[in-house]
């Protein structure tokens, strides 16, 4: 007597099911290893669809520091502008009075005591000219690249102010507040109400702080 064929699959496996010890596929589930079915989208790791990766913002907000973004800050009032604006004049120019003092008091000695011509002697020129340029020096460092780099000159951080940009609220680099320094000497001499125009100006800016777009705000 002949033994019978085995069916396929193994002793006792019903035709078309898996071996022994393996899960059984539930019906409309793909099986281990299949992608499932066409067009059916297939689960991924990340974020749900239409949100942004993790650690950033939603789509449509700009990023901190970004383009748009301005963080509310108090501005800042006319007066400690004014207080941090002579408090770095008077900085700047104590060279500068150091070397003017000098050529005086040499011109009044030669004055006092007849002497030929009552000019001053080179070494009082000197003094005179080292003294204005280092003041320059101070002015440009202070008011240009300090500020141009961490928003206070030492007028404004004695006095707790920040220069800004409008857009980010970030300094605004050294090439702005050079410029913003040429167009504030030029409107402050064309007309005197460019210094007055923050004490009733709803954002409190000069005109020069309107050009290149900048806020004087008070900080901690």
């Amino acid at each position: 007597m002949s033994t019978p064929t085995p069916p396929p699959g193994g002793y006792g496996q019903p035709q078309g099911q898996p071996p022994y010890g393996q899960p059984q596929p539930q019906y409309g589930q793909p099986q281990y290893g299949q992608q499932g079915y066409p067009g059916q989208p297939q689960p991924g790791y990340g974020p749900p669809q239409g949100q942004a990766p993790y650690g950033q913002p939603p789509y449509g907000q700009p990023q901190y520091g970004g383009y748009g973004y301005a963080p509310s800050a108090p501005l800042a009032d006319w007066g400690p502008r004014v207080g941090a604006y002579l408090i770095d004049g008077l900085v700047s120019s104590i060279p500068l009075l150091i070397g003017y003092g000098v050529f005086i008091a040499n011109v009044a000695e030669r004055a006092k005591h007849t002497y030929p011509d009552d000019q001053p002697e080179a070494y009082a020129i000197i003094v005179l000219v080292i003294g204005l340029l280092i003041s320059f020096g101070i002015g440009l460092w202070n008011r240009v690249f300090r500020q141009g780099k961490t928003g206070q000159s030492v007028g404004k951080s004695a006095l707790h102010l920040k220069l800004v940009d409008t857009n980010t609220y970030q300094p605004v680099g050294a090439g702005k507040a050079f410029l913003r320094e040429l167009l504030a000497g030029i409107f402050n001499n064309a007309c005197f109400l460019n210094l007055l125009w923050p004490l009733w100006d709803d954002k409190k800016q000069t005109w020069h702080d309107k050009v290149v777009t900048t806020y004087v705000i008070k900080s901690d």
